[in-house]
């Protein structure tokens, strides 16, 4: 099995090539607001104590589109590590 692009169809290339650009729009249009949301979840941390984990998971994966949540959830984690 290759991983090479250049290995695929025309249309497959085109199509991997349109996904990583919408993907990399979203990034840079939603970090600053995916590192607010993490700063309110982590903000949230002392107040819910044990119950925290579960909470954000929960907010988490009420976010839309999937790959937002996925910002957040590595901004979080970001700010675990940092603490």
């Amino acid at each position: 099995m290759s991983f090479n692009l250049a290995d695929k169809p025309l249309a497959e290339r085109a199509a991997l090539e349109d996904e990583k650009s919408r993907l990399f729009e979203l990034w840079q249009n939603n970090l600053g607001k995916a590192k607010g949301e993490a700063a309110r979840l982590f903000g949230e941390r002392a107040k819910r104590k044990g119950k925290w984990a579960e909470w954000v998971r929960a907010e988490l994966d009420s976010m839309s589109p999937p790959e937002f949540s996925n910002m957040v959830r590595s901004e979080v984690n970001r700010l675990m590590a940092a603490k």
